[in-house]
């Protein structure tokens, strides 16, 4: 319930402030047009520091295929819908569209969870000091807990976000805290994740972006593990990017051996100049 009361309360700020942000952020120009430069958060699990353009609604969607040993697999279709409501606040709407679990043979489809929240900019990026960020997210337990696609139980997200372009090398690095809901019983149990990914220009509109990120322990069923992921990126257009990855674990406990993605990120438009 008290998820719930979070949520209604998050919706009715986030409605005010999308009537009211033109007017109040009106000194804080939105991009020239034909200026539109997307900011993409995939393929990485860390996001970056620094928000989607004032007033642009962006969308992320892309594929992936988790496969944890040779007769278990898990494939996903799903993205992320971005809108810059002021300068420094972004509304997140992440989402799973289609989920497939196949173990030995037998499988289950559906939808899965989605994940409503924000990101709050602290700080721009400076000489000195690097774009600072907090971030909040709640999972609503849409995918089928019967059909072992969800766990059906809210879960939270709390995380920071700190951005450092160094020497033509992008970095971004997270810390979150988890509070994920038990399984069996009331209560929660709490873990943490930390990111550090990297993004170089290879040629042109081509990138290489490389991340190590790991979890602690959750509860006493669920052991701390790392993982390592690879990607590469071609910008198409500035505000149009298509990416492809690998994500490998790297110790015994990583939820699955390999994870393979593609997909894209698109800005939409600036709705405040229409």
């Amino acid at each position: 319930m008290s998820s719930l009361r979070l949520c209604a309360g998050s919706l009715i700020i986030a409605t005010a402030l999308c009537i009211h942000a033109p007017v109040v952020h009106a000194d804080c120009r939105g991009p020239e047009p034909g200026t539109i430069v997307a900011n993409p958060n995939r393929p990485t699990v860390a996001n970056p520091a620094d928000i989607t353009q004032y007033g642009v609604l962006e969308l992320e969607y892309g594929y992936e295929r988790d496969e944890a040993r040779l007769d278990q697999y898990q494939t996903n279709m799903g993205g992320l819908l971005k809108f810059a409501v002021t300068c420094n606040l972004e509304f997140r709407w992440n989402t799973t569209s289609f989920v497939n679990q196949s173990v030995s043979g037998s499988s289950q489809s559906g939808i899965g969870d989605n994940w409503l929240g924000f990101q709050y900019r602290l700080h721009r990026q400076s000489d000195r000091l690097p774009a600072l960020a907090f971030s909040y997210s709640l999972k609503f337990p849409s995918a089928s807990a019967s059909k072992g696609l969800g766990s059906g139980r809210y879960d939270h997200q709390f995380t920071f976000l700190a951005s450092k372009d160094v020497w033509g090398t992008h970095f971004d690095f997270n810390a979150s805290l988890f509070r994920i809901g038990r399984l069996a019983g009331n209560g929660s149990d709490h873990n943490g994740e930390f990111n550090l990914a990297f993004t170089h220009s290879v040629y042109k509109k081509l990138a290489f972006t490389g991340e190590f990120y790991g979890d602690t322990r959750l509860g006493y069923s669920t052991p701390a593990y790392a993982s390592g992921l690879w990607a590469i990126s071609y910008a198409v257009t500035p505000r149009l990017v298509f990416d492809s990855g690998m994500d490998h674990g790297l110790t015994p406990g990583s939820p699955y051996n390999r994870r393979i993605l593609v997909g894209l990120t698109y800005s939409i438009a600036d709705l405040y100049t229409h």
